[in-house]
C-alpha cells in the first residue's frame, strides 16, 4: 500500500508541477497576467504527465538504466516549484476546487483494493497483459531489450515506473498501480478546465464522473494503463484547442500546450494516439474556417507548436513503423484479445450497469430491459448535448467527439473487436463532458466575471443532471469493485522458464493465497503460455502423469527437470488466444 500511494503522490506531484510550469514559461511569451504572474491552469496535469513520458523514455536509455530519469525528475520537479512560488495567480483557488476531487478520484480508485483486501497488480483475471508490462519494465531497469521494446512498443509510461523504481525504491507492481491511480486523479483534475466556473457540488461530481467514466473505470479495472493515459491526452487537447481559442486568443504559442499533449501520446500509445488528435485538430480547423475564424494567427501559432512537436517526436518515428506491424493491428489475427465478442458503442454513454464491460446486455444481473432504459436516457442528453455545444459553439469539443466516432468507426469496419473497444473508452471521457457539461451550466447560479451571480435556471436540467450523474456513477462504481487484484509481486523468471520448458507437460506449483486470494492462476497461466500447463497449490503438490517440468516457488521460482511418470497429461494446452481470453465472469 505504502509504494503504491508513494508512486501515486510522486507522478501527480511532478506532473502537476512540471505542468504548470511549462505553461508558466510559455505564459510569458503568451502575456497572460501581470507583472510576470501566470494564472493556474487545469492543463498543467496532461502536459506535466505528457513530459514525464517524454523525459524518462529517453533518459532511462542512459548509463544507471533509470537512475538519470529519477535524478532529472527530481531536479524538474523541484525546480519546478521554485520558479512557480509567487508567479501563479489562482494557486489558492485551484487547490479549494482540486483536493475533494483528487481526494474523491483517489477514494474511487481504490476501491478494487479496497474490496480486494489487499494491493496488487490489477485486473489479472480480466487481462494478463500486465505481464508483458512488467517485463518490459523489468527488463528496462536493468539495460536489457524486451520483445516490446524490439517490437517499438510504446514504453514512455514503463519509464516512469522504472524511475520510480530505481529512485524510490518502489516496486514495479507497486509503481504500476500508482501510475494506474494516478492518471485517474490527473484525468478528473483535467476536466476543471471546462468546469472551472461551475459551483462546488456540480463541478465535483462531473469531473469525478467524465475522469472516470464507466468505460474508463472499466479499462481500470482490467489494469490498462495506456488506454486511460490515451482517453486523458484526447481529452486533454480538446479542452487545450478550446482554451487556445478562448482566453488565449491572440497568442503566438497558444497551442504549446496541445503540442506538448500530442507529444504525450506518442510515447504513451504511438501513432494509434495521433489518430483521435490529429482528426479532432482538423475536425476543429476545418469548422474554425467555415466560422471565418482561421486567420494568419491561427497559422503562425500551429506552426510554432507543430514545430516543436515534430522535433521532440521525430527520434520515435523509427519506432512508431515498428509498431506498425504490431499484431493487436492485424485485422486476421484472434482480433479478440480477451474479450467475448464485440462490445456496444452504447457504453461510452456511461450508463451500463454491468461489473464487466464484456458482458452484452441481460447477461448479468440486471435484465437487458435496464441496460436498454439507461441507453434511451443517456443517448436523449448526448443529443441535447450536442445540440447546446453547437449552439454555444463549442467547436473543440465537438471536434473531439467526431474525432473519436470516427476512429471507433475505422476500427469497427477495417479493426478488430478489441481495438473497436479501446475506441469505445477513449471516447468516453468527452462523451460525458458533451452531455454534462450543457446541464451542469443549467443546474444554479454560475460565477461570472466581475463576481456577478447568474439568475436560477429550470429544474429541468437539475433533475436530468441529478438522474445522470447518480445511474452513471453508480455503474462506474460497480466495474471498479468488481476489479480483480492479483500477485503482489512479480518476477521474471517464469517469463525466462517458458523457453526451456517448451511445450512441457509442465506443473507449476504456487502457494494458495497467491491461487485463491490474488487470482493468480491466469497471470502465472499467460506467463507459461505455448506449452501444456498444470496449475496446483502447494497443498497438493503432487506431479500428474506425463510432467516433465516442476516450478516451485521456493523463495523465488525454481525450475526443476523430473522423470515424467506414465500415463498421458492431463496438464491442458495454453495457447496464447485461450491464456488472453480469461475467465468469464
Amino acid at each position: 500500500m505504502i509504494g503504491t500511494y508513494a508512486a501515486v503522490l510522486a507522478i501527480c506531484a511532478a506532473s502537476l508541477a512540471i505542468g504548470q510550469a511549462a505553461i508558466g514559461l510559455f505564459g510569458e511569451r503568451f502575456g497572460i497576467g501581470l507583472a510576470g504572474r501566470r494564472r493556474w491552469s487545469w492543463l498543467a496535469p496532461p502536459v506535466g504527465l505528457a513530459v514525464l513520458c517524454w523525459i524518462c523514455w529517453w533518459t532511462v536509455q542512459l548509463p544507471g538504466d533509470g537512475l538519470v530519469s529519477a535524478a532529472l525528475v527530481l531536479v524538474l520537479t523541484v525546480g519546478s516549484v521554485a520558479y512557480l512560488r509567487g508567479r501563479t495567480e489562482g494557486a489558492g483557488e485551484a487547490w479549494r476546487a482540486g483536493w475533494p476531487i483528487a481526494l474523491g478520484a483517489l477514494l474511487a480508485a481504490s476501491l478494487p483494493f479496497a474490496v480486494e483486501g489487499h494491493f496488487g497488480i490489477l485486473g489479472t483475471s480480466f487481462n494478463p497483459d500486465m505481464s508483458q508490462h512488467l517485463l518490459a519494465a523489468d527488463r528496462l531497469s536493468e539495460g536489457q531489450p524486451s520483445q516490446l521494446l524490439n517490437q517499438g512498443y510504446p514504453l514512455g509510461p514503463h519509464s516512469i515506473v522504472v524511475a520510480l523504481n530505481k529512485g524510490l525504491g518502489i516496486g514495479l507492481v507497486q509503481g504500476f498501480g500508482g501510475l494506474t491511480i494516478a492518471v485517474a486523479v490527473l484525468a478528473c483534475l483535467t476536466v476543471l478546465a471546462a468546469f472551472g466556473e461551475l459551483p462546488a457540488i456540480p463541478r465535483t461530481a462531473g469531473a469525478l464522473l467524465v475522469g472516470l467514466a464507466y468505460a474508463v473505470a472499466a479499462y481500470f479495472a482490467q489494469g490498462a494503463f495506456k488506454e486511460t493515459m490515451q482517453a486523458l491526452f484526447l481529452l486533454a487537447f480538446v479542452l487545450a484547442l478550446r482554451e487556445a481559442n478562448g482566453d488565449w486568443r491572440g497568442f503566438q504559442l497558444r497551442f504549446m500546450p496541445a503540442a506538448f499533449i500530442a507529444l504525450g501520446s506518442v510515447y504513451a500509445y504511438s501513432f494509434p494516439g495521433l489518430i483521435w488528435l490529429g482528426a479532432a485538430l482538423v475536425f476543429w480547423l476545418v469548422v474554425e474556417a467555415l466560422r471565418g475564424q482561421v486567420g494568419g494567427e491561427t497559422i503562425r501559432g500551429l506552426a510554432i507548436a507543430g514545430f516543436y512537436f515534430v522535433v521532440l517526436a521525430v527520434p520515435e518515428v523509427d519506432r512508431m513503423l515498428d509498431f506498425h506491424s504490431f499484431e493487436t493491428f492485424d485485422p486476421n489475427g484472434p482480433g479478440l484479445g480477451n474479450l467475448f465478442g464485440q462490445i456496444s458503442p452504447f457504453e461510452a454513454l456511461g450508463i451500463w450497469p454491468s461489473g464487466d464491460f464484456r458482458l452484452a446486455p441481460g447477461d448479468g444481473a440486471i435484465p437487458a430491459a435496464g441496460y436498454y432504459l439507461g441507453v434511451a436516457f443517456a443517448l436523449a442528453l448526448f443529443l441535447y448535448g450536442l445540440l447546446q455545444l453547437w449552439r454555444r459553439r463549442e467547436t473543440a469539443i465537438l471536434a473531439g467527439v467526431g474525432a473519436a466516432a470516427l476512429a471507433y468507426a475505422a476500427a469497427r469496419v477495417a479493426g478488430t473487436p478489441y481495438t473497436a473497444a479501446k475506441a469505445v473508452e477513449i471516447a468516453s471521457p468527452l462523451v460525458a463532458l458533451t452531455i454534462l457539461l450543457p446541464l451542469l451550466r443549467e443546474t444554479g447560479r454560475v460565477s461570472e466575471p466581475g463576481g456577478r451571480k447568474t439568475a436560477l435556471r429550470p429544474l429541468g436540467p437539475l433533475a436530468a443532471a441529478g438522474i445522470f450523474v447518480a445511474a452513471a456513477g453508480v455503474c462506474s462504481l460497480l466495474t471498479l469493485a468488481n476489479a480483480p487484484v492479483g500477485p503482489t509481486s512479480y518476477s521474471s523468471k517464469l517469463s525466462e522458464y517458458r523457453k526451456a520448458v517448451g511445450e512441457g507437460p509442465t506443473l507449476l506449483v504456487a502457494p494458495p493465497q497467491l491461487l485463491e486470494e490474488e487470482h493468480g492462476e491466469p497471470f502465472l497461466t499467460w506467463e507459461l503460455r505455448g506449452g501444456r500447463v498444470c496449475i496446483k497449490s502447494t497443498e497438493d503438490p503432487e506431479a500428474p502423469p506425463g510432467t516433465r517440468f516442476v516450478i516451485r516457488d521456493e523463495e523465488g521460482w525454481i525450475l526443476k527437470k523430473v522423470k515424467p511418470r506414465p500415463g498421458k497429461s492431463p496438464c491442458p494446452l495454453v495457447a496464447e488466444r485461450q491464456a488472453r481470453q480469461g475467465p468469464a465472469r
